[in-house]
């Protein structure tokens, strides 16, 4: 069977084949970094994690490339409330992703290109873009696309360009011919930090955002390329404007294959700050492990919503505790997976139509039920082998059941040290919840003269 993708572009699931034979190049909207990641941004870190893996166990050599935004209003905006500067922000920003990341399991990309190492190459395009007729200097001093010049606005998200503009008007003080048009290059404010204003043959200024990753996606891995992905909330106008933008300029086609990843709710409404139902990574590695987080993640299929909760999660945890157990009982003999074998196959045959893991998954529950029936160490193998295809089961199982499957130890240690300035506070309140959490969670906490210690329960 051949592997098969949903394209957000053609609407179908497509039979999947890279341009350049064996060799697979994909780019994926990172994250903008003026704060810690949250579970939005781990659901697509996790989801393409799974598509590279997958990408490469079906033997393609893959080029993967997540860039990161590291200049934006948002980060000008946090950096001066924290009177502090852009590289500072943005450089603990990053690697606080990268600590997060890597606890997931998820797999470094082939390159991480940051905008403001790429300033160049916006411009160049912009030139192009200008030069075309697309672009425009507008009276404010931005530089604006125009959109009408474009033809095939609107391919990406279905929307029209009447549609678009019912009921809109043009802000007088924005310089825009048209209120649909977007911004290329904003002209530098005189309350702005230095730091992020660039001189050009445009003026004195920054990149407007979507130009970003028209520009990176280009120099990394030319166009057309394979696969775009990102968030559903990127289809438009994100993307829709990267499409405008690389392909007004270049007059080829950007990509073959656009991806996108389903929202994270909570009790159905997409998780948002606005709604105050916001979780970020760190906040639910205080409560569940690692690796229960991306099992969470990884047995929904990646276009699908996923709804969060504790009860949920909690479910997440038990199930993996029982692959766990199987592991345990009967240690795995390394294998090397024979895709011909009927449970490898049936594996294959779920990642191949669009990256199924909830069927992947299932297989691994097949699996750990035959491991506990007949107490077969290649089973096991196969089912630590396919575990680790999608970035599970990789832990020494009875480590992962006695620590594991709750908190990690720097986890622990932080929700000790939590609880120790709730006390200092006198906020008795809040460290007895603390205690209680750990207490849920196996750990046992024993307050002495010296400091609290822990044990698992």
């Amino acid at each position: 069977m051949s592997l098969r993708i949903y394209n957000t572009l053609t609407r179908e699931l497509e039979i999947f084949s890279p341009l350049q034979p064996g060799h697979v190049r994909m780019y994926v909207c990172g994250m903008t970094v003026y704060d810690f990641c949250h579970l939005g941004h781990a659901r697509s870190m996790i989801a393409f994690d799974l598509v590279q893996r997958w990408l490469k166990a079906s033997q393609y050599q893959v080029t993967y490339v997540r860039n990161v935004t590291d200049i934006d209003d948002k980060i000008i905006q946090r950096a001066l409330a924290n009177g502090e500067t852009i590289r500072s922000l943005t450089t603990r920003m990053i690697e606080a992703l990268l600590q997060d990341a890597d606890a997931l399991g998820i797999e470094r990309p082939t390159h991480e290109p940051r905008a403001t190492e790429h300033v160049p190459q916006m411009l160049e395009l912009i030139g192009q873009l200008e030069q075309r007729g697309l672009a425009y200097r507008a009276s404010n001093g931005d530089v604006n696309y125009s959109v009408r010049g474009f033809a095939g606005y609107g391919k990406l998200s279905g929307k029209s360009l009447d549609d678009l503009h019912a009921g809109e008007r043009v802000a007088v003080e924005s310089g825009k011919k048209d209120p649909l048009d977007f911004v290329l290059w904003k002209s530098a404010k005189a309350d702005e930090p230095d730091d992020v204003k660039w001189a050009s043959e445009f003026g004195v200024g920054r990149p407007g955002w979507h130009i970003e990753c028209s520009a990176m996606s280009c120099q990394w891995l030319g166009t057309p390329f394979d696969i775009h992905g990102g968030g559903a909330d990127l289809q438009f106008p994100h993307h829709e404007n990267e499409i405008a933008q690389s392909e007004g300029g270049s007059g080829q086609p950007l990509a073959r294959f656009w991806m996108h990843n389903g929202f994270i709710n909570v009790d159905n409404e997409k998780m948002s700050k606005s709604l105050g139902n916001f979780f970020t990574i760190r906040d639910v590695l205080k409560r569940y492990d690692a690796e229960t987080v991306r099992f969470f993640v990884v047995r929904s299929h990646y276009r699908s919503p996923l709804n969060y909760s504790d009860v949920h999660l909690d479910d997440a945890r038990g199930a993996l505790k029982r692959l766990y157990t199987a592991l345990q009982a009967v240690p795995a003999q390394p294998v090397t997976i024979d895709w011909s074998q009927p449970q490898a196959a049936r594996f294959r045959q779920a990642m191949d139509e669009d990256f199924g893991t909830p069927e992947a998954v299932a297989v691994l529950f097949d699996l750990a039920g035959e491991v506990n029936r007949h107490r077969d160490p290649l089973t096991a193998g196969l089912l630590r082998a396919l575990g680790g295809v999608l970035g599970l089961l990789q832990q020494d199982p009875t480590a992962y059941l006695q620590g594991g499957g709750t908190l990690g130890e720097a986890a622990i240690a932080e929700q000790i040290a939590a609880r120790a300035a709730a006390k200092a506070a006198k906020n008795f309140a809040q460290a007895d919840r603390i205690r209680k959490e750990l207490l849920d969670q196996g750990v046992v906490l024993k307050d002495n003269p010296q400091g609290t210690t822990w044990e698992r329960a």
